[in-house]
């Protein structure tokens, strides 16, 4: 238990904090969460922005949001395609040189 006044004040301010710092993680796993179901480039700007103000506000580590966000854009990329047939090709195999005999 702290003892001091202001001992007391920085615990009240610390759960404040951290109601706050919970609620906004919460909410960008949500947006996370909403963007990997179904991924577009306005959802995607979306994240980005959520995810910078919690860089910002120093609630999540930048090189964590960076990593996220790399992963994220990574989602975009990657089109659900049909298996196509691959085809093979022989590749030629070069025969060794002729050694040129000096006359």
């Amino acid at each position: 238990m702290p003892v001091t006044i202001g001992a007391k004040k920085k615990l009240r301010q610390d759960k404040k904090r951290e109601r706050i710092n919970l609620a906004t993680k919460k909410k960008a796993k949500e947006v996370v969460k909403k963007f990997k179901l179904q991924p577009d480039k306005k959802k995607l700007a979306d994240v980005y922005s959520v995810l910078d103000s919690l860089s910002k506000k120093k609630i999540y580590h930048a090189n964590k949001v960076a990593r996220l966000k790399s992963r994220l854009s990574k989602l975009l990329g990657k089109k659900p395609s049909v298996s196509k047939p691959t085809i093979k090709t022989s590749t030629k195999v070069k025969s060794p040189r002729k050694k040129k005999t000096v006359v």
